[in-house]
């Protein structure tokens, strides 16, 4: 038996941060966003469909996944308008959020397939700006923000070996 002349280690070192990653997707059509409604420990929150990046899955496909399960929709990302790293402080959690956008020709119905989803609504930015407040968090209004200004990374600058 050849033994092998260096060994891999996982040992990263105590300073190794690995803060939550999530997908979202901002989906606009007819001068409208599509929003989620959720309950989020208690309070009734609004967000893009989003969520945690699963094990063996590439970004795009978590998208996918996410749109899915929260809207009912099958839609693919077109463009990612940026990517955030964002603190909860009250929670002390750390988020890294790839948030991708898909344009469509005209709103769609939607039937959430995920019990923690309430209700699906296509709102302007402006009825998205009243309800700030009850944003899951300031993430929601950058990622229009973002889109509005014309950040659209081609989907050809991620790659994955997944």
């Amino acid at each position: 038996m050849i033994e092998p002349t260096h060994k891999l280690s996982n040992e990263h070192g105590s300073d190794q941060f690995k803060p939550n990653t999530t997908v979202a997707a901002v989906i606009y059509a007819d001068n409208k966003f599509l929003l989620v409604e959720e309950k989020e420990n208690g309070k009734t929150v609004y967000n893009q469909p989003a969520g945690h990046l699963e094990a063996k899955e590439n970004l795009i496909t978590a998208c996918k996944r996410e749109i899915r399960e929260e809207t009912g929709l099958s839609l693919a990302p077109q463009c990612c308008t940026g990517i955030y790293y964002f603190h909860r402080s009250e929670l002390n959690l750390y988020f890294l959020r790839f948030c991708f956008a898909i344009t469509l020709t005209e709103t769609k119905p939607c039937i959430p397939q995920d019990n923690e989803i309430i209700a699906c609504h296509w709102l302007t930015y402006d009825e998205i700006v009243a309800k700030k407040s009850a944003l899951r968090s300031p993430m929601v209004l950058q990622c229009i923000d973002d889109f509005l200004a014309g950040h659209h990374i081609p989907l050809d600058n991620f790659s994955s070996n997944l």
